[in-house]
């Protein structure tokens, strides 16, 4: 029997990603679910904005902690064997969370707990994730494979899989936590049928850990075009996640939504998200990647200027849609750009600092979202974060022209 990958894969992005494509579809289908049923978890057990806020920040916080040195496990070891690993742990902490649920013996510090080892996990499958597709893809077609991941993710995640943990959590509260743990647990399962393994360095050329990580972030910040990425996402993730921390709130109480109203709310964007692959094919050769990441921040800045004026869903909802083109295809232009000019014996190292300005500054501002929030105002955090992205667009705006700029200094 053929995989699924086969039917949906170009044959010249080679066999291992039929198995990397479709595993990533069907953890993907499980975070959609979670990305509604999460939030609507947390707020059944509290109104709090300040810790339906935390709840994000909880699972964020392990990207500044250990982000850096999972970059260096990436390098270190078989990055397959680390994501089965991941997803298998995964799955085991999200079925007992959805058991504990389903029996109401869940209190809120058990689901922070269990955020926290979730997010601890996907810090090593993420950065991971990334080198081992480096590895698995000619890197003339990485663009069609990023293309591919990100408009497949953003579809299930923001499209399909939202509703569908909304009507599962209607069913039962502790139900999107079980399917979640089932999807990682085929994922991991598709994982482990690659074939794909890179070259393991010499244990006895190591050297100290923190040596390592200094590698890793002095080739970052060496290289002005990946630099400025990493800048630039470090203050993107901040302003969004602190608007968006308490947006389940903001859904029920400035938009006037239901629940079930609100997952098809974070389902919208992926309606935009469907057009980001063929908008980056059809862009990235006629304007280039600086133009097209230009244009995101501009839209960008302008999301939240109209998420902080409107009280009407149906403005909130078309706003969304655009901002999905931009995630899909500012992702995959920042993405293809890192793993184009970064060393393949650093690929987990600078991708690990990379990850730690996105995630971390996500985490940031999830934690002042919920602050913000809760003393401000719900609109109050689009508005600081509209101002934020403003003077971000001007002082980034020079320097993204340096992302075409291939500068990759030797990685002894």
């Amino acid at each position: 029997m053929r995989s699924l990958g086969a039917y949906v894969v170009p044959s010249e992005l080679g066999r291992d990603f039929r198995k990397i494509f479709p595993a990533s579809i069907i953890s993907n289908l499980g975070d959609g679910a979670m990305l509604a049923a999460g939030p609507l978890l947390v707020a059944s057990i509290t109104t709090q904005p300040a810790a339906v806020g935390a709840a994000a920040f909880v699972q964020q916080l392990p990207w500044l902690l250990f982000a850096l040195f999972s970059g260096v496990l990436v390098d270190r070891l078989d990055r397959r064997v680390m994501i089965v690993a991941a997803d298998t742990f995964r799955a085991l902490v999200l079925a007992a969370l959805g058991a504990a649920v389903l029996l109401h013996t869940a209190p809120l510090w058990a689901v922070y707990a269990a955020l926290f080892l979730l997010g601890t996990a996907e810090t090593l499958a993420d950065n991971a994730s990334g080198a081992l597709l480096v590895s698995a893809v000619p890197k003339e077609h990485l663009g069609k494979a990023n293309a591919r991941l990100f408009a497949s993710g953003t579809v299930l995640q923001q499209l399909g899989g939202p509703p569908l943990g909304a009507l599962l959590f209607a069913a039962g509260a502790g139900v999107p936590l079980v399917f979640d743990a089932v999807t990682f647990a085929a994922a991991a399962t598709l994982i482990a049928r690659v074939a794909v393994r890179p070259p393991l360095p010499d244990p006895s050329t190591r050297a100290a850990l923190w040596s390592e990580v200094r590698d890793g972030v002095r080739w970052l910040w060496q290289h002005a075009g990946v630099r400025t990425l990493a800048l630039s996402i470090l203050v993107m993730n901040i302003t969004f996640c602190a608007a968006f921390a308490t947006w389940v709130l903001f859904a029920r109480e400035r938009l006037g939504l239901t629940d079930t109203q609100f997952g098809l709310l974070v389902a919208v964007g992926a309606v935009g998200g469907v057009l980001g692959m063929p908008t980056y094919h059809f862009l990235e050769p006629r304007v280039g990647p600086v133009t097209l990441l230009r244009v995101g921040l501009i839209i960008e800045t302008t999301v939240h200027l109209i998420l902080a004026l409107t009280r009407n869903p149906w403005v909130a909802g078309a706003t969304m849609a655009v901002f999905g083109v931009h995630a899909v295809v500012w992702g995959i232009v920042s993405t293809t750009t890192r793993q184009l000019v970064t060393p393949d014996n650093l690929m987990g190292r600078v991708n690990s600092v990379y990850l730690l300005a996105s995630v971390g500054g996500a985490a940031v501002g999830s934690a002042l979202g919920g602050v913000l929030a809760q003393r401000f105002g719900l609109a109050a955090p689009f508005a600081i974060a509209f101002a934020a992205m403003v003077v971000t667009t001007a002082v980034a705006w020079r320097p993204l022209r340096n992302v075409g700029v291939r500068r990759v200094p030797a990685a002894d």
